[in-house]
């Protein structure tokens, strides 16, 4: 079986990975490629292939982004879509089937491959904005097509869209195993804080402000620290030099898993992580931070998660604004002003029943788990 999945997006490049780990379980031999329309790509099941190149916007160029629509002219976009495009086209016969993951600009170019296709949805919800008209007629084009959740799926079935939603990839991409290094990165904390910077070029300075709140609140709490996610494709170090100028000591450490620690005087308030994600889930008790699927994935685990307006960006409070109608009252998100996010923090940490409703409510927004492995086994039905 020859499978090629196209994504368009950092995290939609996660999901795609995590399907395609699901039907190597079922087809050992299967051979699969990956085109990345947005970044760059790290899978660990999937072989990249294609055009690939990191855009100066990281790829945030709807909702009418004029400002980093011309950067990324600038830097090469419409060479790079065309390049794409022609390689998709290309693809046409060298493969059993192909996946798009991601919003329906995926599926358009996914669909110049002229090959059976799967569009598997993780862009849109009726809970945020439904499929619109042109939407819904690219989307018929799929054989299959996998949704985020049951409302959106039934707003396409009632639409003429046959779409299915079997649970949520993104709550499949942290059940992993245990990491009991995340023992030692969250030692001596209580309470224990997840801090997801995101992974796009905007962490460094999204992650300056987030240290400056951890630090406020460990100010505050003598017994208060963080654990700060660095993304596969960032840089601890530079990381590092960003604690710096928040005004944290450093102190770097020989060792992948935990690149350093900042202190506040002689305290350490905060550990760098390069580990999973999941496990730390599982051991803090609020997440703070301006990630995507990592604020989504900490809403399925029941964590409650607080994000910043950090920029007057259009696009980018869309975006927020976006991932607050998808999680509710799972997610509160805060002016970006240092003394109002720490106390909104600190706030928090004392209304226990105020977190167990969030991560009640994420829980039932995010749904079960199980998506990656329905759609794996529908697309080697498909094609079997």
């Amino acid at each position: 079986m020859r499978l090629l999945f196209v994504s368009n997006g950092y995290g939609e490049i996660a999901i795609a990975d995590r399907i395609a780990e699901e039907v190597k379980r079922l087809v050992p031999d299967a051979q699969i490629d990956h085109v990345a329309l947005v970044g760059n790509s790290r899978a660990r099941f999937m072989n990249e292939v294609g055009p690939r190149r990191v855009m100066p916007s990281g790829g945030l160029i709807a909702m009418g982004n004029v400002a980093n629509i011309v950067r990324d002219v600038r830097g090469g976009l419409l060479g790079l879509t065309l390049a794409q495009r022609r390689f998709l086209k290309s693809a046409r016969n060298r493969y059993d089937g192909v996946v798009a993951v991601g919003d329906v600009f995926a599926l358009l170019m996914t669909l110049a491959a002229h090959t059976p296709t799967t569009y598997v949805g993780t862009a849109k919800s009726v809970l945020v904005a439904p499929y619109g008209a042109m939407e819904r007629r690219a989307i018929k084009r799929a054989s299959n097509v996998f949704v985020r959740d049951t409302a959106t799926a039934e707003h396409l079935r009632r639409n003429g869209v046959h779409a299915v939603a079997p649970g949520n990839v993104i709550v499949d991409l942290f059940e992993v195993e245990d990491d009991p290094r995340a023992d030692e990165a969250v030692a001596g904390y209580d309470p224990a804080i997840a801090v997801f910077p995101g992974s796009r070029d905007s962490a460094y300075e999204d992650g300056e402000f987030l240290m400056r709140v951890i630090a406020r609140c460990a100010h505050e709490r003598p017994l208060l620290g963080a654990v700060f996610s660095v993304a596969p494709m960032l840089d601890p170090k530079r990381f590092a030099a960003v604690a710096r100028d928040a005004g944290l000591g450093v102190r770097e450490r020989d060792d992948e898993r935990i690149p350093f620690e900042a202190l506040l005087g002689e305290r350490v308030v905060l550990r760098a992580w390069r580990g999973e994600i999941g496990v730390l889930l599982r051991r803090v008790t609020l997440v703070v931070g301006q990630a995507g699927t990592a604020n989504e994935a900490a809403a399925a685990a029941g964590v409650p998660v607080m994000a910043f307006e950090l920029t007057a960006d259009r696009k980018t409070h869309w975006y927020r604004m976006r991932q607050h109608g998808l999680l509710g009252e799972a997610l509160t998100v805060l002016p970006a002003d240092v003394g109002v996010a720490s106390n909104g923090v600190l706030d928090l940490l004392d209304n226990e029943s105020r977190r167990a409703r969030m991560g009640a409510v994420g829980r039932n927004r995010m749904g079960p788990p199980g998506g990656a492995a329905a759609i794996a086994r529908a697309i080697v039905g498909t094609l079997a």
